[in-house]
């Protein structure tokens, strides 16, 4: 066989749940092939290492039970106690394994409870971390205002811990109407701390009458009375497999990337409007086209220059205004001598 940490061998040989098996190696009571263990990583092999828990030799793994009861009031939900008042286990018979109870229900309380010698299904139910619901009907005095039932979703402070958020639901009234008289609570919790549900309605000042655990997982029986039992089927320990698998086992989906857009070599800069600059006389750069028209669909902003001809020529005469094939530029005066 492969080798396996000593509190998963010790769980699955019927001796207590993991979480015990985990306390026992730290209050060295566990002692592998003579000597004492205290880490809880050491492995073995349960078919060749000889493992004792309080010096009882640990034989082969048993065959696995799971049962299902209804504790009574005033029954404790351990294997033994020590002032001598009735356990879970008092109340199986004709059972040879090695069993014990899985999770907490108070003395005062009532309702389903879950006793096996399977460590791995025992660790998944009973741990908070794995997703394990257990639901209740709880009584409790008077009628708590929406706000305070909304607290308590939420999750409240107790004993400097803050309780992990769960669910509610009203179920009834006592009363003639729906504000009188005590109240019927449905309320699912994933953790399990000592007389939470309790300590969480006294805090908001109605405190528990009465409280039944009624399901633990997908696992429910109305037909069991208190003091009874009944051995689960395969398809339920299927169930609650598959109910309290580990977070950690699960397929954690990977956020989608968001994609980034392609980088370009080259960026179009924006198109600039292009003006000409202010023209100071003919002949020079930024002057307006002898046409006197602007570019087609765009207005030209370049002022029109003033004319270079002499101010002594008078406007309008025939010498300023061009005539058809003759240049504008000025004859010299031998050139007109000679031609008279």
């Amino acid at each position: 066989m492969k080798q396996e940490r000593l509190q998963k061998i010790i769980a699955a040989a019927g001796f207590a749940s993991r979480r015990e098996a985990e306390e026992m190696i730290r209050g060295q009571r566990v002692s592998l092939n003579g000597k004492v263990v205290t880490e809880l990583g050491t492995k073995a092999d349960a078919a060749k290492d000889h493992i004792k828990v309080d010096g009882k030799l640990i034989t082969r793994p048993e065959e696995h039970r799971y049962i299902l009861l209804y504790k009574p009031k005033e029954v404790m939900t351990t294997v033994s106690d020590p002032q001598g008042r009735r356990t879970v286990i008092d109340l199986i018979r004709g059972i040879k394994e090695r069993i014990y109870p899985v999770g907490r229900l108070d003395y005062h309380s009532e309702g389903l409870i879950l006793i096996t010698n399977d460590g791995d299904l025992a660790f998944k139910v009973s741990h908070p971390t794995n997703g394990s619901i257990k639901t209740y009907h709880v009584k409790v005095r008077g009628v708590p205002e929406e706000r305070l039932v909304d607290k308590l979703r939420r999750g409240i402070t107790i004993d400097g811990k803050r309780t992990l958020p769960s669910e509610i639901s009203r179920l009834r009234t006592t009363g003639r109407s729906d504000e009188e008289g005590n109240s019927w609570f449905e309320v699912l919790l994933r953790e399990g701390r000592t007389h939470q549900i309790r300590k969480m309605f006294q805090a908001v000042g109605h405190p528990v009458s009465k409280l039944k655990r009624v399901a633990i997982g997908p696992i429910s029986d109305s037909k069991l009375s208190a003091g009874g039992w009944r051995e689960l089927s395969e398809q339920e320990v299927k169930l609650l497999g598959k109910q309290m698998e580990p977070k950690k086992a699960r397929e954690i989906k990977k956020p989608r990337e968001i994609s980034k857009p392609r980088e370009t070599t080259k960026t179009k800069e924006p198109r600039r409007r292009a003006v000409a600059p202010k023209a100071r006389g003919t002949g020079k750069a930024g002057a307006r086209p002898a046409s006197g028209r602007s570019a087609p669909g765009k207005e030209s902003r370049v002022r029109r220059p003033r004319s270079a001809e002499p101010a002594s020529r008078p406007r309008g005469s025939a010498a300023s205004k061009p005539v058809a094939g003759q240049s504008n530029v000025r004859r010299p005066r031998t050139a007109i001598r000679k031609s008279r």
